[in-house]
């Protein structure tokens, strides 16, 4: 269980939520800090309303570690529909285009998503969380607007395609079927439904995936449903449905930094760490070369001090000292 401390009430450390459909992230944060017993609750990475699956949370004193666990890549099981474009690249919108895709084939599916493998640059959806001049996207598509995005670059470390089943077996969504009017319009698109298995870099839409290689097979798509399997290293073994968070399903704080490689000290070394002091990497037993970007940095009781960051030649700093 999490050790309690601090000024407000509830546990300090990581829990691993399997976020369910048809809830927001901001959603599942509110509940949690009913269920928690505190307000301090954020989450690392949006995942979308109609996406189930891993969603982080930091509680407490964590809250300020979510910024190291943002950046970390994540894999994604989803399935994928030919023949229907819609307005959030989803089932959630409105069909805004059919295509027949009758006689494309699941190797030729794969002979096209193999061209997304590696660097590439994405346009996010107008659907989503992104800001610009201030203002999220979906706020803008909710009044009606669209506006100009600059593609962003994402990285699909590796990207697999295995079949589903052709047509409308590929309507039954996690939560519920699809509604009437969309299923009657998709069903006039012909197009086969497949399964992808993607490993990317954070920032990377799995929606924007799928329209982009109906697009580079002539047509158009969307994506079905989306599960979220794992972040980093903390996958779907790890998390606990949203009705099941409590104060003693927290992790540790030591598992909100299980990714950064750990550093041990001593009393004397834990009392400047403590202060925030500029430390020699020799001090820290770390290597001239190590190439680490941070370096989790623990007292010899176990309790997590601060997260590390190369500074001036051989020293180090603190980037987060986290507070007695």
């Amino acid at each position: 269980m999490a050790r309690r401390g601090g000024a407000h009430q509830g546990p300090d450390g990581l829990v691993v939520v399997d976020k369910p459909v048809r809830w927001t992230s901001h959603d599942v944060v509110a509940k949690s800090r009913g269920l928690l017993g505190t307000r301090k609750v954020g989450h690392a990475g949006t995942l979308d309303p109609d996406a189930t699956g891993v969603l982080l949370l930091g509680v407490g004193k964590a809250t300020k570690l979510l910024r190291f666990l943002s950046p970390l890549g994540k894999q994604y099981v989803g399935e994928v529909r030919l023949g229907v474009d819609t307005s959030t690249l989803d089932s959630s919108g409105e069909v805004t285009a059919v295509h027949d895709m009758a006689e494309v084939t699941v190797d030729q599916v794969r002979a096209v998503a193999a061209g997304f493998v590696g660097d590439i640059e994405q346009i996010p959806p107008m659907v989503s969380a992104v800001k610009i001049d201030g203002k999220r996207l979906h706020e803008l598509a909710r009044e009606g607007k669209e506006v100009e995005r600059a593609p962003r670059p994402v990285t699909i470390h590796a990207l697999e395609v295995g079949e589903v089943g052709p047509q409308v077996a590929a309507l039954e969504r996690i939560g519920g079927a699809e509604p009437t009017a969309f299923a009657e319009a998709a069903a006039g698109g012909s197009g086969l439904s497949f399964q992808v298995d993607v490993t990317c870099s954070s920032g990377t839409y799995i929606r924007t995936l799928a329209q982009d290689i109906g697009a580079a097979l002539g047509g158009g798509a969307h994506l079905v449903r989306l599960r979220r399997v794992s972040v980093g290293p903390y996958t779907l073994d790890d998390a606990v449905p949203l009705e099941q968070v409590a104060p003693e399903r927290a992790l540790p704080m030591a598992d909100a930094v299980r990714h950064l490689p750990r550093i041990d000290v001593d009393d004397a070394l834990a009392a400047d760490v403590a202060v925030g002091k500029v430390l020699e990497r020799a001090a820290l037993g770390l290597a001239p070369d190590d190439a680490a970007e941070h370096w989790s940095v623990f007292g010899p009781g176990g309790d997590l001090l601060a997260v590390y960051e190369p500074f001036r030649g051989s020293t180090t700093k603190p980037s987060l000292v986290i507070p007695a």
